[in-house]
């Protein structure tokens, strides 16, 4: 039996694969057998060129970061692969193998915005304090988590049609029931982001008449309010002492105008 080398920190050793378990906390669900075929056939003509980095458990060793690395290498038939051995805790871990995925760029925004909320659960962690672990703004990581409250059937659709992040978060603005006969025919037409944007905008017109009037209106009363204000403009342009008071509350648009009548009389002659 193959033996590995004694433990050096900052070190390269090799260690037998088959005394290395998986990371617990490894947010990618999904590996491309292709891909894994390919890079296996690489590995046998050119070796590892990048140890894998794992840290030591009960049982051996669990990987911290590197899944593809250690799935290929056991495909091209290696019984040893060199590693770098981490001390690190299991939330440390957790993080190190989210962040190396997220710079790596293959993973699916559904798995990265899975295994943030998986690593705020597990270690208790606020949007804020995972934000700043993973080094992302504390919007970036609300963003993420608000995806994962779409359908899990529309997230599956989302996947294997390849549609974008900016694709799931236009549906957001629909209630869960409607979400998926939306994106039903956003993925039939073959849509972009801003079509999307445009047909979820129209569905919700069409679903919610009553809205659309109440916009009309207050849009009306805009025009108003211009006019008023215009006409206080042509006021002061013209030398009058006009003043005017502008307040609002939740109701009402409050205007109050002050002229004085001496200058009102000069202009009136």
């Amino acid at each position: 039996m193959v033996q590995e080398q004694p433990r050096a920190a900052g070190q390269v050793l090799l260690i037998p694969t088959e005394k290395i378990v998986p990371n617990p906390h490894q947010p990618r669900r999904v590996f491309d057998q292709s891909e894994l075929v390919n890079l296996a056939i690489s590995i046998r003509m050119n070796g590892i060129l990048q140890p894998i980095t794992v840290r030591e458990c009960e049982n051996g060793y669990e990987l911290v970061s590197g899944e593809r690395r250690l799935r290929a290498s056991k495909l091209a038939g290696m019984s040893m692969i060199p590693c770098i051995v981490v001390d690190v805790n299991e939330m440390k871990s957790a993080i190190f193998s989210l962040i190396e995925n997220l710079q790596r760029q293959n993973l699916g925004y559904f798995e990265e915005a899975m295994a943030i909320e998986q690593l705020m659960e597990k270690f208790g962690l606020s949007q804020e304090e995972a934000a700043r672990r993973l080094g992302k703004a504390p919007s970036t990581v609300s963003n993420k988590l608000r995806l994962l409250s779409l359908p899990g059937q529309a997230q599956l659709l989302l996947a294997e049609h390849g549609l974008s992040e900016r694709h799931a978060r236009a549906l957001l603005r629909l209630d869960a029931a409607d979400v998926v006969p939306v994106l039903q025919k956003v993925i039939a037409r073959q849509l972009n982001v801003s079509q999307t944007e445009k047909l979820v905008a129209d569905f919700l017109a069409q679903k919610n008449p009553a809205k659309r009037t109440t916009k009309r209106l207050f849009s009306d009363v805009r025009i108003f309010l211009n006019t008023i204000n215009n006409a206080f403009d042509t006021m002061k342009s013209a030398g009058i002492d006009a003043q005017l008071k502008r307040t609002e509350n939740e109701n009402d648009y409050i205007y109050e105008i002050r002229i004085p009548k001496k200058a009102a009389q000069r202009t009136s002659g």
